[in-house]
């Protein structure tokens, strides 16, 4: 078998064609900036709880209420502005150890178990006490 390559002949060739890209209209509305778009995409996010924070919350039997969901989501959004990574945020008798580059809880601790513990691994804390 040698390198030579034969076409067959009763082959026809037929050029490839691209589809046309149909005309863009103009609305006369402004065009939203991409990074306007994303940080709308941001701000709407809800935050997501990992299963061990999940857990921790089941087997103390802490249930957050509106309330508290929204007063964690702005103290995520402050260290979120103020450029933190890995933050605690304590609400009320709770505390929640947070990433806030993907707006996870990755922990949460009871009043119980907050005495005499140490948070590692955290470059910012929020505390909101309210009565």
């Amino acid at each position: 078998m040698g390198n030579d390559f034969k076409v067959p002949r009763k082959i026809p060739l037929i050029p490839i064609s691209r589809p046309v890209k149909p005309a863009v209209r103009h609305t006369g509305k402004p065009k939203s900036e991409f990074g306007d778009i994303l940080q709308q995409k941001i701000d709407s996010s809800s935050l997501k709880f990992s299963a061990h924070a999940q857990k921790r919350m089941t087997a103390n039997r802490v249930s957050l209420s509106d309330n508290q969901i929204f007063e964690l989501e702005q103290a995520v959004k402050k260290v979120e502005q103020k450029g933190g990574k890995e933050s605690l945020i304590v609400i009320n008798d709770l505390a929640f150890v947070v990433s806030i580059s993907n707006r996870t809880v990755i922990t949460a601790i009871d009043q119980g178990r907050m005495k005499d513990n140490v948070f590692t691994n955290i470059d910012s804390a929020v505390i909101s006490l309210k009565n």
